[in-house]
């Protein structure tokens, strides 16, 4: 998936105060994918901004205090708008800035917008309540909210002419988002249950004896958390490390953008890991000094180089 940008540099006034709301939003509301994306040159970093924005009123919908019914009519609203923006048919004037600015930016990059559907199919999953037995039937769930975000990221990003394994791109840029999403979830496990949700595997929260859920600061009775988030953790760097092959076919300063985003979830996981029972007390973030240094370290194209170096190794 070779990058085909349209030239031209100018960029009409209600185009960019469009991409000015979304920058704004994603400022705002997605400080990590914020942090990643100021790695990117300007076109790259608008596009990817209104993707944000898009997906998190997706987000909202499936997050807010509407019934679920209204919520699921909402959602196929959205819909109407993907379908909208893909028949050429937002205008510049149009009243909605996240219609517009995504309109610009499918038009200037080839991303596939039916990634966007799969995330409004993974919000239903949300809005219907549903949960999920096995790391298959979730891996089903966190590859339309996190593997379809990343397939979509790749198509703002392109890949460079003469990568090795090119054809395989999408599918590590799918993994990459798994690798993220279930990090996701073992920080936000206590948030999660306080909103009724639970996404963590079924049989595995047996095999661990937590299958009582997670309401309280404290794990259940009886049960080996620390065992389960280990696990799980196990899991997330087997994603992470194969969803990192996608990094050496990558531009540099589209490589050091997926690097630092993923970089803050590896450390993320390593926290987790280290003390498995704070995510039961609050949300684990990291301090911005290392938000920076996985920054730097995603510039320097170390983690790319890495990669590359493992790869060759595999194959020889």
């Amino acid at each position: 998936m070779s990058r085909t940008v349209e030239s031209g540099p100018n960029v009409s006034a209600p185009v960019l105060a469009a991409y000015s709301y979304c920058e704004a939003v994603t400022g705002q509301q997605a400080r990590n994918f914020a942090y990643g994306i100021r790695l990117l040159p300007m076109p790259e970093r608008r596009a990817m901004s209104a993707l944000y924005a898009l997906s998190r009123r997706v987000d909202d919908i499936g997050d807010g205090a509407l019934d679920p019914e209204v919520k699921a009519d909402r959602l196929e609203e959205t819909r109407g708008l993907l379908v909208r923006i893909r028949e050429g048919e937002v205008d510049e004037d149009d009243t909605d800035p996240v219609a517009v600015a995504l309109a610009h930016a499918a038009a200037r990059f080839p991303i596939p917008l039916g990634g966007l559907d799969e995330l409004i199919d993974g919000v239903l999953m949300d809005v219907r309540g549903e949960t999920y037995e096995t790391w298959e039937d979730l891996k089903v769930y966190c590859r339309c909210v996190a593997g379809a975000i990343g397939r979509l990221s790749l198509g703002v990003f392109g890949t460079e002419r003469g990568a090795l394994n090119v054809e395989r791109a999408p599918e590590y840029a799918d993994t990459l988002g798994l690798a993220l999403q279930l990090t996701n979830i073992l920080r936000d496990v206590r948030e999660d249950a306080e909103n009724g949700r639970t996404y963590l595997p079924a049989d595995d929260l047996a095999k661990f004896g937590c299958s009582a859920g997670f309401s309280g600061s404290q794990p259940p009775a009886g049960s080996d958390f620390a065992g389960l988030v280990h696990f799980e953790v196990r899991r997330a760097r087997a994603l992470f490390a194969e969803g990192y092959r996608l990094l050496p076919m990558l531009d540099r300063r589209s490589g050091a953008c997926v690097a630092a985003m993923a970089g803050i979830y590896r450390r993320l996981l390593d926290r987790i890991e280290r003390e498995p029972e704070a995510v039961l007390r609050g949300r684990v973030s990291l301090p911005g000094h290392e938000k920076a240094y996985v920054a730097v370290r995603g510039l320097s194209g170390l983690d790319a180089r890495t990669i590359s170096r493992q790869t060759v190794r595999r194959r020889t």
